[in-house]
């Protein structure tokens, strides 16, 4: 089973506004609503191919590593990365489209295919704690480019 989650919210901001708050992986820290902090490892901030290294927490585990590598990036439109460790390789994807003024910005996580213990209990756990931060993550997102523009 494909274990995933998606939350969407309109900002009333234009893309150019919203971009840097989605394409800055250090912004992101900034609407977490967890302890979150990303470091830029290798290349260019933002760019396809740059790495970084991000500690967040996660149910067990307050201090939980990734890996994680830009995969795609349209400015204003784009942003795509995948997040390894040991359980395997997540993918994160934020979509931006313009509606009404503002912009609607939908966020997509999807876990890997994943045995044993963690296996079972992503798909029980992840709508109860995992898709409630992904909301919480969406509406602080609104909440700080409002309030900056």
């Amino acid at each position: 089973m494909t274990v995933q989650g998606t939350a969407r919210v309109t900002i009333q901001a234009p893309p150019e506004v919203v971009w840097p708050w989605i394409a800055h992986l250090d912004k992101h820290a900034e609407y977490s609503p967890k302890p979150y902090r990303v470091e830029l490892v290798a290349g260019e901030p933002g760019a396809v191919g740059s790495t970084y290294k991000s500690v967040g927490a996660i149910p067990g585990d307050k201090n939980h590593e990734n890996s994680v590598e830009v995969t795609e990036c349209v400015p204003h439109s784009r942003f795509a990365l995948r997040a390894e460790d040991k359980l395997g390789v997540f993918t994160n994807s934020y979509d931006l489209r313009p509606v009404d003024g503002g912009t609607e910005v939908t966020h997509t996580l999807v876990f890997p295919k994943m045995s044993g213990l963690p296996g079972v209990m992503a798909p029980l756990l992840f709508p109860i704690v995992g898709q409630r931060d992904i909301d919480k993550r969406m509406a602080l997102l609104k909440t700080k480019v409002e309030s900056a523009s």
